[in-house]
């Protein structure tokens, strides 16, 4: 028996269907339903298109498609349809994000024609926690930072993203679109850090937020405070914070050959559970 199959960009009246498969694996999907859940699925709002991939008539499978190229809840028919999709429109995102198994199908189909990649990162562990550790005491000095303090904390912003990325997230628009991210989490109070003498020792951010998941992103210690283990004493603050004002499961991804950071989150409390993959151009 044929299975009739199709793939289009949704619209807003296709949002219910879209959140409910979002939502049907709240930690793996967190960043793209914590956009969906606040702009809804207009492109101009998204700051993206979201593909859906349809078997008989019912939408079973989704794909994210702006800055970042997200596969969501995709089993190998789906990818091979939105990377289909995604090579008759020619590359426009900066990378390749998601779960390792399409994220990985779906570079081995877009390659030859988009390659080679600046990076890629085959195995990010995901690592999630429902409750802190009562082995690590979150560092009291780590705290909320204020819409006032955005100039402080913007140099360890950069200095983060250019580690962790390879490239200085002020090139191109000379950072507009990177520092209005960055005030964007602090005006929502999902920017933290530890600032000693007006400088920043420690910060992270809820880069995604949920009802049901949020995920931290962008941690980071000044190089001089490294091996302190400021790294385990902010998370757990962060995380403190997380649990009690944000979502009831809190995760992140961190690359494998990263095993310092990961001994760390282990110690605050994190467990891995699956993996990501990520694929920088």
């Amino acid at each position: 028996m044929l299975t009739q199959t199709t793939t289009r960009v949704l619209e807003p009246s296709d949002l219910g269907a879209a959140l409910a498969i979002l939502e049907s694996e709240p930690v793996a999907n967190a960043f793209v339903t914590s956009r969906v859940q606040v702009a809804g699925l207009d492109p101009w709002r998204l700051g993206g298109e979201m593909w859906g991939w349809y078997a008989d008539g019912r939408l079973r499978s989704l794909c994210y498609a702006g800055a970042n190229l997200v596969p969501i809840c995709a089993g190998p028919e789906a990818v091979r349809a939105f990377a289909d999709r995604a090579r008759r429109a020619g590359r426009r995102c900066s990378s390749i994000v998601g779960p390792a198994e399409p994220a990985a199908l779906l570079w081995r189909l877009l390659e030859p024609g988009w390659g080679p990649a600046r990076e890629v990162r085959a195995n990010q562990p995901l690592m999630v926690t429902e409750s802190p550790s009562a082995d690590i005491a979150p560092d009291p000095l780590v705290r909320r930072i204020r819409k006032d303090e955005t100039d402080i904390l913007m140099p360890a912003c950069v200095a983060m993203f250019t580690e962790e990325v390879g490239i200085s997230p002020l090139a191109g628009d000379g950072g507009l679109l990177y520092q209005a991210r960055v005030a964007e989490l602090i005006g929502a109070g999902r920017s933290f850090a530890r600032i000693d003498d007006g400088k920043v020792v420690f910060k992270a951010e809820i880069g995604a937020a949920t009802t049901q998941a949020c995920q931290i992103q962008g941690v980071w210690v000044a190089p001089e405070h490294r091996g302190k283990g400021l790294s385990e004493t902010g998370m757990a603050a962060v995380l403190r914070y997380a649990l009690a004002d944000v979502a009831p499961i809190v995760s992140l991804y961190v690359n494998d050959y990263n095993a310092p950071a990961r001994k760390a989150y282990r110690r605050v409390g994190f467990r891995e559970t699956g993996t990501f993959m990520s694929v920088l151009f």
